[in-house]
Formats: C-alpha cells, structure tokens, sequence
C-alpha cells in the first residue's frame, strides 16, 4: 500500500469514527435523559460523552433500571388480584387513636403498593444474629403445612445447617417447602452448588430469582435484584428484617481476616399480616416460575386472629413497580414526624429529596439521629456515605458510628412514638431503584417501645460523630469520599 493510499485509509478511519462518536453523542442527549433523575442523566451523559464506547456498553448493560416490560406488566396483573381480593379486609385499631397524618401514608401504600393496612397483630424483636437463626429454625421444626423461604442470600454452611437440617426434616414428614434465593448474591457466596445441591437432596422446590442466565432465555440488567428476606410457616408466624441466611461473616476470607461481625434485626410475627408477607412470597414464586399461588389471597387474609394490638402494612417496592414505593414512604414518614426520627441504615446515601426531608425535619425541632457503622464493607458505598455526613452534621443530626469489629447491617427507623418501618430496604438509591424490598410499616406504641429499646443498645455501643471531629478528616478522605459520592449517580 503507497503512502497515499494509507493516508487515505487513515483519513477514512478517522472520519468514520468521528461520525460515529457524533452520532453515539446526539443519540445519547436523546436516549439518556428520558424519564431518568437529572443527576443520574447528567452522570451517564459524562460517562458517555468522555469515554463514549466504554460508556455506551455499561449504559447498555446496566442503563436501564427497570425489569423487562413483561414482568412489569405481571406484577401489575397481580397486585390488580391482590387489590380485589384484599377489598374491605382491613380490621384495624381505633383510628381515632392514629396520628393524624397516618391515614394518608396508608392510603399511599395501598395506591403503590396493593397491599391494605391490618390489625390484630403482634410482633417482637430478635438482635442475636444466632438467636433469629435458633428462632427461625424452630418455627420451621414446628411446621405443619407449609414453609416459604425467600433469601437474598441463601448459603449452606456451619452456621445454617440446623436450618436446613430442620426443612429436610418438613419435607420428610409431608410439609411443603418452596424456597427462592437471589440468584447472583448467593452465587457469590461460598457454597453456592452446595446449597442447591442440598436443597435438591432434600425435596426443596427451590428456585433462582431473577437469574441472569441468557443461554437459558432468562436475563435483565444483571444488578437488578431481589434483596427480601422473608419466611413464612403455614400462614401463622412469619420472619422478616434485615438478615440473610448465612454465618454472621458471610464466609468471606477479607471479613474473617478483619473479624467482621454483622449485627441485625428481625421481626417476628403473628396475626392476619403474616399472610401479607406470604402474598409477597407468593407473587415472587409466581414471578419467577409461571405458578400460580395467589388465588387463595382472600382466604389468607381472613384468618381468625387473638386481639393484639399491632395495626401493621406491608410494603413492597423495586424495580418491577412504577413508583419508588419504599421513597416515598420513608419520605412521607420524614415529612410527618413531629418530635423524635431515629434511623438505622447500613448504606445511606441519600437523594436530594430525602437530604431535603431531613433536614427541615431538623429545621423544625424534630430530634433526628442516624446510627451507622463505624467501618465498611463495601468501599464504595462506604465512602459514597460519609460525603454526607458534614451535610447531616451542620443540618443538627446526631449521627451515631456503631463500634467495630461489628458491621450495623439492620434496616428500620422510628418516627414519634406511634410508628415504626422495619424490612430489607437500605436508604440508599440502590434499594430505591434497582432493589425488590419489602419494609414493614407498624403503628402501635408497644412496637415502638420495644424498638427504642433497641436504640437505646446501639447508642452505648456506639460513639457520637461530632462536626469538630469530621472537620479534622484529611483532603484525601474528602476527596475519596465525594468521587465515591459521583458514582452513585449512575443508576
């Protein structure tokens, strides 16, 4: 090839590749922007914009945060059964006893969500990681019927055996076992093949929830993922919080190095709303396999039920709905508090509507804390958290670092003294976007009492960050922190 020639090819290339650029730059001001938050817009459009072929492969591969069309559409289809069959089953507390802005956060969950408001319930809470395992696998020994399981991570392992163990032996005596498990968070966990192995051997119907597995004809955007943790026995007890099936180290060699301990929380329950929290079950089983689980949803709900009194909501939210159900609750409950709010996430990383509810929550005479850990473990998220920490400060939160080795993995916030949120749901975008989860909305004074007194625990073994201290953090820490911050924009 003559110099000229080269030089005409070279030319050629070039021009095509500007085009291309061009081209992949206009489609993106088009594509990108379209029924996304303008920060998560913008932060693609720079993606794009300055590495626009690796970031037009991500945007492909992680752009879109919603499940295909046609899951979407079948849990519409069920929480349309659901709002039928759930008509007028509400058998709730004196509503003259409710704070006055709580009808209309139940009218919101019931819009969102399908799912009504019931009373006659009564819960307890279980701190002991060993204690919830030692609980949960004594309820499923009892089992008469039936044992819904659903994990985000599901593992098989010293810890869990008893728990295993104790659904081979249902299985052995005629009960039915379903279980679910998030597929690519218990893929990642240690033991995977041998867990379905074992659920396998021992007569499990088990199944993978929402599987990237395109050879099989089963993919969405891989991070979108099922984080619920719920077990249900025959309709009578059901277990939900924040705690997956697996060692309080998640097995994971880094975590065992730094003796890392999770510390959670989980709620008991008994009463016409555990059939609230199997209808979730049910919805995701019929989800993921084509079965049908909810044509009995009425009859569940109609249990006869001791008077307790705990009226109690639960709330689905992920990207399988329209809405960010989860949000806008916890929004709802920030703008309604009037004295005390007390949060406990894990990852916090907030948007600018929840920093906003905050801090006028602050701004007038609310008392605000929020309990996190002192450590992380997960970097990104970690640092992504603590560039809010000066905003939250300077806005009159009291902000309370859980003590090391422990990781504060529980999920919950109390509003006053009349209402409590217990569930999966991190407050962070990824629960609110790209998470299904399920939370917990509880009215009832004795349920608020008991999870006081859980703060009041977290509180002595915990150390207060103060504005002074945090000044202190080297530039590099700053700096670190608010890139981290950048990245949770790309959802």
């Amino acid at each position: 090839m003559t110099a000229e020639e080269t030089a005409t090819v070279t030319a050629i290339v070039t021009f095509t590749l500007l085009a291309v650029d061009l081209v992949i730059r206009v489609i993106a001001i088009i594509v990108v922007p379209r029924n996304r938050r303008p920060t998560a817009g913008m932060a693609w459009l720079l993606a794009i914009f300055f590495i626009p072929y690796l970031g037009v492969l991500f945007f492909i591969l992680i752009g879109n945060p919603k499940l295909p069309k046609r899951r979407r559409e079948k849990q519409a289809e069920v929480d349309k059964v659901i709002r039928e069959a759930t008509h007028g089953v509400e058998r709730v507390s004196d509503s003259s006893a409710w704070p006055s802005w709580f009808e209309g956060v139940v009218r919101l969950n019931r819009n969102l969500g399908a799912m009504p408001l019931i009373g006659s319930n009564s819960a307890s809470l279980i701190g002991g990681y060993q204690d919830s395992l030692d609980a949960m696998t004594e309820a499923v020994a009892g089992a008469e019927r039936y044992v819904h399981v659903e994990f985000y991570i599901l593992a098989l392992d010293k810890t869990t055996e008893p728990f295993f163990a104790a659904l081979g032996d249902a299985v052995a005596r005629g009960v039915q076992v379903r279980v679910l498990l998030d597929h690519i968070a218990s893929l990642r966990s240690k033991g995977y093949r041998r867990t379905l192995r074992r659920l396998t051997a021992i007569g499990a119907n088990w199944e993978l929830m929402l599987p990237v597995q395109p050879l099989k004809g089963r993919y969405q955007r891989p991070d979108l993922r099922n984080h619920r943790k719920i077990l249900v026995i025959d309709g009578e007890v059901a277990f939900m919080g924040s705690q997956n099936m697996i060692d309080r180290s998640y097995n994971k060699g880094g975590n065992i190095r730094r003796g890392l301990k999770w510390k959670e929380l989980v709620t008991r329950l008994e009463g016409p709303i555990v059939s609230g929290l199997d209808v979730i079950f049910r919805t995701d089983w019929y989800l993921e396999t084509g079965d049908e689980l909810t044509d009995d949803i009425a009859d569940s709900f109609d249990q006869p039920a001791e008077a307790q009194d705990l009226d109690c909501q639960v709330v689905p939210s992920g990207p399988g709905f329209s809405t960010q159900n989860n949000l806008k609750l916890f929004l709802a409950l920030l703008y309604a508090a009037k004295e005390k709010l007390i949060i406990t996430s894990p990852y916090f990383v907030p948007d600018e509507s929840m920093l906003v509810a905050i801090s006028g929550a602050t701004q007038r005479g609310v008392h605000v804390e929020l309990f996190v850990s002192e450590i992380g473990d997960q970097a990104l998220v970690y640092h992504a958290q603590r560039s809010y920490y000066e905003a939250l400060l300077r806005a009159g939160v009291k902000i309370y670092m859980y003590k090391a080795p422990y990781i504060l993995h529980a999920k919950h916030f109390t509003i006053d003294d009349d209402v409590a949120v217990i569930g999966s749901s991190n407050m962070d975008i990824r629960s609110f976007e790209l998470n299904m989860e399920v939370s917990l909305l509880v009215r009832g004074r004795s349920f608020v009492q008991e999870m006081r007194a859980v703060e009041d625990g977290y509180r002595a073994d915990s150390r207060e960050l103060t504005l002074e201290e945090w000044l202190r953090q080297p530039i590099r820490s700053t700096v670190l922190d608010n890139l981290a911050r950048l990245t949770s924009a790309l959802q």
